[in-house]
């Protein structure tokens, strides 16, 4: 792998994942320059305190300058996103996301992107944890994990090859299947589970003897709403 093969990439949304994401291209050494574009000015002026990302631009001027667009907000937000970079996007810049839906982002992409939809290939890594936050980012958060890629009619071969390589310079194993796969699977194995955990969760804080039943949960009961923290 050449180095600084990706050029500049500009990270929108700078939490765990953007971080992690910044912090492995840095480590892998296959970037130039590392753009945090994010609405919290203090998050990202501590995300280039911490080295996760090199300068702070907006939107509209990272879409202008970068190689690569990395969406890593919540995938409600990726449609008004797509919306300030479509006007600013250079025909050789590639857009890739770490959102945990596909169909009705890629429905808003195609609205919203038209023929330019084809420099975006959607993917969706298989990492995290429980803390939130740049704070919490780490370089190898993607090691051995999987990221998902969910190839568009309209991507080229060469651009979902190079997308794949992305996510494999951050450590991931790479496989492929169709949103419409993809969102079946993960409402089943990530989505429900998440849901059950805070529905718990929620009705035991919620009793008038919370406190009670909280100092009598054992084991059983932290396993299964251990993921209501994330």
């Amino acid at each position: 792998m050449s180095r600084n093969q990706f050029g500049t990439v500009a990270i929108v949304g700078v939490g765990l994942i953007g971080g992690s994401i910044g912090l492995a291209l840095k480590k892998a050494g296959v970037v130039t320059e590392v753009i945090g574009v994010g609405r919290s000015a203090s998050n990202l002026e501590e995300a280039k305190k911490l080295g996760v990302i090199d300068r702070i631009d907006d939107l509209e001027g990272a879409s202008k300058k970068a190689q690569w667009i990395v969406l890593c907000v919540p995938v409600a937000q990726m449609r008004a996103c797509f919306q300030t970079i479509e006007p600013h996007l250079n025909p050789h810049t590639l857009i890739t996301d770490a959102g945990s839906t596909k169909s009705d982002l890629i429905v808003a992409a195609k609205e919203i992107l038209g023929k330019k939809v084809c420099q975006f290939v959607p993917a969706h890594p298989i990492a995290g944890g429980a803390q939130h936050g740049v704070v919490a980012a780490k370089a190898n958060l993607f090691e051995g994990k999987q990221t998902i890629i969910c190839q568009l009619q309209e991507n080229s071969a060469a651009d979902v090859a190079l997308v794949e390589s992305f996510w494999q310079a951050l450590g991931s194993r790479i496989k492929r299947i169709s949103a419409i796969q993809h969102d079946a699977i993960y409402a089943a194995v990530s989505h429900l589970p998440h849901l059950l955990s805070y529905a718990l969760m929620t009705s035991v804080l919620n009793s008038e003897d919370a406190e009670q039943k909280l100092g009598h949960a054992g084991a059983g009961f932290r396993d299964f709403t251990r993921i209501a923290a994330s």
